[in-house]
């Protein structure tokens, strides 16, 4: 994967942006990519002065963004044809409405912080497809959340230089780090909705 990075840095500027642009998206629909290590990777080449700035964090932002907003759209079109007919017979219809009602409430902060939830992010925009939550305002704080990410990143490129790949180690801890505070509050929502469920049977 460093090999492909690498390799970019031979490509013109217009094509570096576009690969950026695409890998950004394709991460919010397939993941996992190494769009955040891409994004590094284009901040050393804004040192070096063979990129611009503003116009990486705008490629990479866009990418992110409309990224965010073809999942949302899944989740939108297909999110309760999947979940509730069944498709994924492991997650029960109740337990996704209540995941539903809690994206409801809360959705939009959760928008803000996608970014910063390593692996999470195309749930996130599926979710909030699903949910039906504002397109306007989901589009526009996923921007947001993206467009200061992206800014880290690209800074951190910046000032690592031809040192870049350090940035991978970090981003790696943080992932892990992120990824078993998540994991912790999936369980405790399982195990929260398990005891309400067998406390009803029991009362019944």
């Amino acid at each position: 994967m460093e090999d492909f990075i690498l390799s970019l840095q031979s490509l013109d500027p217009l094509l570096i942006y576009l690969a950026v642009f695409l890998i950004a998206f394709v991460e919010n629909v397939f993941p996992p990519s190494p769009s955040d290590l891409v994004i590094v990777f284009a901040g050393s080449l804004v040192g070096i002065e063979h990129l611009g700035f503003v116009p990486a964090l705008l490629t990479a932002t866009a990418g992110s963004t409309l990224g965010f907003v073809a999942m949302y759209k899944i989740g939108d079109w297909f999110g309760d044809r999947v979940l509730e007919e069944g498709k994924i017979r492991f997650i029960p219809i109740t337990a996704v409405k209540k995941v539903e009602a809690w994206f409801t409430r809360y959705g939009y902060w959760i928008i803000i912080a996608n970014r910063f939830l390593a692996g999470t992010r195309a749930v996130v925009s599926f979710f909030a497809g699903m949910s039906e939550l504002n397109l306007v305002k989901t589009t526009l704080l996923s921007f947001v959340s993206a467009l200061v990410w992206n800014s880290i990143l690209l800074a951190g490129g910046y000032a690592l230089g031809s040192n870049w790949q350090k940035i991978g180690i970090y981003l790696s801890t943080y992932s892990q780090i992120v990824t078993g505070v998540l994991i912790v509050v999936v369980l405790m929502f399982v195990a929260k909705f398990l005891y309400q469920k067998n406390s009803k049977q029991k009362s019944t």
